[in-house]
């Protein structure tokens, strides 16, 4: 009961952010009325050119196989950069010596921005699947190692001093009180993420790799392709709340059996 309860409080804001989004567009199309029919596409434009359109077909299936490209990049750039903070945190809270060491480096990293980086990434790692899930990987990996220290910082000292007493080395205190803690922050890392590594993919194949969704957006505007452009917003969009509601309802899941309130009700 409780994991419905927590999924429930998750989803129902998500469902009213996609409706007020939804309110926001017409607005701004009224408010503008200088954008144009031909430029301002409104929802039901967008509906008409990827389902009902005469040539809804092929454009569904373009946008598609671009959007596939995306997710694969996008997918590979989260996995290594959840993997890479999860790692990195680990070292720093255990190892004070390493943080010292590293965590400046990373932080001057971070103020770089992402743009600027784009074609050192690119030199190095090639303009392929490499260099967009690198920059997708950047995205995610700095938000997510705060997070995360900050969570398995959180854990109970007395549990800590507890396995130290019974002879637990760092490693076991980690593994035992500090990871579970850090659950919460984890799974905040992991929803923040996933819009992140879709935003580094496309930024990269829009300056790197020339494929995917990133390039077939950049490639709309010039050649007036309005509609596809509406349309690959909008559905870049909707994949990413649906990411994030997954992963949400997979955190409530989780929490519910392992965290503060499992057991309960």
């Amino acid at each position: 009961m409780i994991a419905v309860r927590r999924i429930g409080k998750f989803l129902f804001p998500l469902l009213i952010s996609l409706i007020l989004m939804l309110v926001i567009w017409y607005a701004f199309l009224e408010a503008f009325p200088q954008v144009g029919p031909r430029v301002g596409k409104t929802p039901g434009d967008v509906w008409e050119y990827l389902v009902t359109g005469s040539s809804a077909d092929t454009a569904r299936q373009a946008i598609l196989a671009d959007l596939g490209i995306t997710l694969r990049d996008a997918a590979i750039g989260f996995g290594a950069g959840m993997i890479g903070a999860l790692v990195a945190a680990a070292l720093f809270v255990t190892l004070p010596a390493v943080e010292r060491s590293f965590m400046p480096v990373a932080l001057l990293l971070r103020s770089v921005p992402l743009v600027a980086l784009t074609p050192i990434v690119v030199l190095v790692f090639g303009r392929g699947q490499a260099g967009v899930a690198v920059l997708a990987a950047i995205v995610v990996f700095f938000p997510a190692l705060v997070m995360i220290m900050t969570g398995l910082r959180s854990a109970s000292r007395q549990a800590m001093e507890l396995v130290a007493a019974y002879g637990g080395s760092r490693w076991t205190r980690l593994r035992l009180v500090a990871v579970p803690a850090a659950l919460p922050s984890v799974f905040a890392a992991a929803r923040i993420s996933v819009p992140g590594a879709l935003i580094g993919a496309l930024l990269g194949e829009w300056l790197g790799s020339g494929t995917g969704l990133g390039a077939g957006l950049i490639r709309a505007i010039p050649t007036f392709q309005y509609s596809k452009l509406w349309a690959s917003i909008v559905l870049v969009t909707l994949v990413s709340v649906l990411l994030y509601a997954i992963v949400g309802v997979l955190e409530n899941v989780v929490l519910a059996r392992f965290g503060p309130e499992a057991g309960r009700g």
